[in-house]
């Protein structure tokens, strides 16, 4: 038998590897914020179940909340169809008024009955071993494992099987359609597939972390890789080691396993969105001032070319005067003629007067429509 230790990595790991799997579909139909709305709505699926089984172990409860996860999207597309809200206001109307039912019906008529929002919201995963999976008389293990386990073997053989159609209605729905594809089917099956993954991880990680577990680690890996692939592949491994991260910050504090997992996936994001190499914070700003400075030389030469052998190129082109006609912080220009001559685009004759030379009109008139393009 293994360590509880050992079991509540292993339900983590499992947890965040199946919602990795729909999360990255997610972020990249630009519906991250509808996972949050999922997790939160299927308490009434929950709720309903339990009041037609009265059996908290009933798969109708699993079905229950499927079901008001496909009705959530349904809700809130038809809302945002309308053209009279956004589609984040729609969310924002029936994640709430649906929720709320559930909280309501569970104050009400379930009182003594092991089902209440705290466990649902924020659940504890330390709680999962002490469940266990009884088959025969012998252990076998915590429930939770096993019930994830399936989830997520579910979610990979609808990736495996649904791949192609996935990746073609997430980039190109009219595509999809001209092959032949269903966009409606691909949507709705995906949304069902986040509700029974969020259900699934109520008793052992709660609805919070299942929102970190879609979101956080998809959302990183879409800053390393532009390659659905390694972006599936990248998530998973983000989610697991998030996982790992998160328990033992969680022991070596002693404060709740779910919230440490949930803050080591956003401390994830953040280094990575600090220091990706094409997409992070550093390499941006890094990339900009490369821009600037490259704007900067192209706007310098063809203000010079435009000047040059005409009767105000003393004045205009003048390394003494120019400062003034461009209007340009004395620091930058300085960097700019610098770097001009550098570059040999180019010289400065003993008047004063700057010159562009042969390199230096080639440079300026293959960059003049990016240049003008981007700014």
């Amino acid at each position: 038998m293994l360590s509880p230790q050992i079991e509540i990595q292993l339900i983590a790991i499992v947890v965040a590897v199946a919602c990795v799997i729909p999360g990255v579909f997610l972020i990249l139909r630009r519906m991250s914020m509808m996972s949050d709305a999922i997790s939160h709505t299927i308490l009434l699926g929950v709720v309903l179940g339990f009041f037609i089984t009265h059996d908290l172990t009933s798969p109708l409860l699993i079905l229950g909340a499927a079901l008001m996860g496909t009705i959530t999207v349904y809700l809130v597309e038809f809302i945002y169809k309308s053209k009279l809200v956004s589609e984040d206001a729609s969310i924002g109307l029936i994640f709430p008024f649906l929720f709320s039912i559930g909280v309501i019906l569970i104050s009400m008529n379930a009182g003594d009955v092991h089902l209440d929002t705290d466990a649902v919201l924020l659940g504890e995963i330390a709680f999962a071993p002490f469940n266990r999976f009884i088959v025969g008389g012998k252990d076998i293990g915590p429930k939770a494992l096993y019930i994830m386990s399936s989830i997520l073997i579910l979610n990979m053989i609808y990736l495996i099987l649904f791949y192609k159609e996935l990746k073609i209605c997430t980039f190109d729905e009219k595509l999809a359609v001209v092959l032949g594809f269903s966009p409606i089917f691909i949507h709705y099956s995906l949304m069902t597939l986040v509700s029974i993954t969020a259900v699934g991880a109520f008793d052992s990680v709660g609805a919070v972390l299942v929102v970190a577990f879609m979101v956080g680690p998809p959302a990183t890996a879409y800053l390393l890789t532009d390659d659905l692939k390694k972006m599936i592949f990248l998530s998973i491994g983000i989610g697991g080691l998030s996982s790992v991260l998160g328990y033992w910050t969680a022991v070596f504090f002693d404060v709740a396993i779910a919230g440490s997992m949930a803050l080591m996936v956003g401390v994830t994001f953040s280094i990575v969105f600090i220091l990706a190499p094409n997409r992070g914070l550093v390499s941006i700003m890094n990339m900009r001032k490369k821009q600037k400075y490259t704007y900067g030389i192209i706007s310098f030469l063809i203000h010079i070319i435009n000047h040059e052998n005409t009767h105000i190129e003393e004045t205009e082109s003048s390394i003494y005067t120019i400062k003034d006609h461009l209007g340009w912080d004395k620091v930058f220009l300085d960097e700019i003629i610098n770097r001009s001559k550098e570059n040999q685009y180019i010289t400065i004759n003993e008047d004063g007067i700057i010159k562009s030379t042969l390199s230096g009109k080639e440079y300026a008139f293959f960059n003049y429509y990016d240049f003008v393009e981007r700014v």
